[in-house]
């Protein structure tokens, strides 16, 4: 089948997969899409069948029951197709200590046909990409972890695979190197190919995905961006401003009558779903839309009060607070 036939949008289709092993269920019944191009999150706790459903994707583990498709390839038929299109960056760094980054490289990159002219062309230019051509002849015993984390890039991508399965790519490392990982991405993904990425740290999560799915005990817990997961849990944030006590000092008014008028006015405004003030920290609590990001309007309201603002703070959901929502567990 050509890999031109296929849904875009569905450039990755899992279909009611299940998988077993023994009595224990570690997949169970799970469907998903990820769109050709996007860089799709893939969460879930441990034990949740991330690793299994990930593991049967890149064709190296069997299932149960259920379809899987990759750029209109069938798993079950077309295992072949699938893996000659796949970049595999495992979380356990795959290389090999007595062989230079260049060995290392080369070795993988050959066990996808690469020979010759190409293999040398392709492997510098994987080498590069990482930040690690000057060190080719170094031998990966003698590289630091970022080093070791890059490497292990390299040689997941230095045949251009047009799907890339990263897994905690960026565990363990220095800032300086996941900064380098994070714009290899992105570039990666500028250059069309399409990513599923894993990880636990949740900022990274949130900063690089298109669309994030988070799995818990095999099953589909949800899927969507950070901000429609996020309004899955609440679509309302809490901006909390303090008030100086002296906001009302020869005003007609007192300041207990100003808060209320301001209270008042900010109830009525649509994007506001309720306001508390607390009296004993001066502070006023306003629930908002969670879309409502310019809070320039709630400050005129008071400031056309004569209140005087002290701080100002927002609080809202996170992917963290909603994976934790979801799923009753932490991230680990």
């Amino acid at each position: 089948m050509s890999d031109t036939n296929y849904d875009t949008d569905k450039y990755v289709e899992v279909m009611q997969l299940t998988k077993r092993y023994g009595e224990t269920l570690a997949v169970d019944n799970l469907s998903f899409s990820v769109a050709k191009g996007e860089i799709f999150g893939f969460l879930g706790p441990n034990g949740a069948g991330k690793s299994t459903t990930l593991n049967i994707l890149s064709t190296l583990l069997d299932y149960n029951n259920g379809h899987v498709k990759v750029a209109g390839y069938d798993l079950a038929h077309e295992a072949k197709q699938i893996k000659e299109m796949i970049g595999l960056v495992p979380q356990d760094i795959a290389i090999y200590d007595i062989l230079t980054a260049y060995e290392n490289v080369a070795f993988f990159a050959s066990l996808y046909g690469l020979r010759g002219k190409e293999l040398k062309e392709k492997t510098l230019a994987a080498l590069e990409f990482v930040g690690l051509k000057e060190q080719q002849k170094m031998r990966a015993a003698k590289m630091s972890g970022g080093m070791k984390r890059r490497l292990n890039i390299a040689c997941g991508i230095a045949h251009e695979p047009k799907l890339i399965v990263m897994d905690e790519p960026t565990v363990g490392v220095d800032a300086q190197s996941r900064e380098l990982i994070m714009n290899s991405i992105r570039t990666l993904k500028e250059r069309g190919a399409t990513i599923i990425y894993t990880s636990h740290y949740m900022p990274e999560v949130q900063e690089i995905c298109d669309r994030i799915a988070i799995i818990d005990k095999g099953r589909l817990a949800a899927i969507g961006t950070k901000e429609e997961l996020l309004a899955i849990v609440t679509d309302v944030k809490t901006v909390t401003i303090a008030i100086s006590q002296s906001s009302a000092q020869n005003q007609e008014q007192t300041l207990s009558d100003r808060i209320t008028h301001a209270t008042n006015k900010l109830k009525d405004m649509p994007d506001v779903k309720n306001v508390i003030f607390n009296p004993e920290n001066h502070t006023l609590d306003i629930d908002v839309d969670i879309r409502h990001s310019d809070i320039t309007l709630i400050l005129s309201v008071l400031m056309a009060e004569n209140l005087s603002i002290l701080d100002v703070q927002s609080e809202s959901a996170n992917l963290e607070t909603t994976f934790l929502a979801l799923t009753g567990r932490e991230l680990r």
